[in-house]
């Protein structure tokens, strides 16, 4: 599947490096030596140099030799192909798109409602799901989601009771 990894920001120095505002949760092999990007619009390009300077990755890329170059691409936005059913190191690691679509369920087995979005937050990712009562955000913690079974597109979520109510 074809997903945002980045977008390329200013160039930086006078040999072709740009900054790259990071969009995935492994750029370590997204933006790898060698590793080819899409693009929304100059095709394919070819990463041949990474660094990280002041806490900002640049990346040059194959056939940009200078700043005039680079400043072209500048907000262009960087796609790779990614599988989003291959195994994670960490079985609790979901892809966005394998989590929105979920129906989620109350531990007595009553519907609750659908994943709608993740909002990614510093802390945690929200859960935004489409209940009859309108949106209700869940912390995607083990806690409040004990269950997530991602081949069945159900989880069991233990909304939090913010207001006194039954749910």
């Amino acid at each position: 599947m074809r997903l945002l990894v980045g977008r390329i920001g200013r160039a930086h120095g006078i040999l072709g490096e740009a900054t790259i505002e990071v969009r995935t949760d492994d750029p370590e092999t997204r933006f790898a030596l060698g590793a080819r990007v899409e693009t929304d619009k100059f095709g394919d390009l070819t990463i041949i140099s990474g660094r990280v300077h002041n806490g900002i990755l640049l990346l040059g890329f194959e056939g940009i030799t200078d700043r005039n170059g680079i400043e072209k691409y500048k907000d262009t936005l960087l796609y790779s192909e990614v599988d989003i059913d291959e195994q994670n190191e960490d079985e609790d690691d979901y892809h966005v798109l394998q989590l929105i679509g979920c129906i989620a369920y109350l531990e007595n087995g009553d519907k609750f409602g659908e994943v709608s979005d993740v909002i990614n937050l510093p802390g945690q990712d929200l859960l935004a799901i489409q209940t009859s009562h309108g949106e209700t955000l869940i912390p995607f913690v083990h806690q409040l989601v004990p269950v997530v079974d991602i081949k069945a597109k159900r989880m069991t979520v233990i909304p939090p009771d913010l207001t006194g109510e039954v749910v």
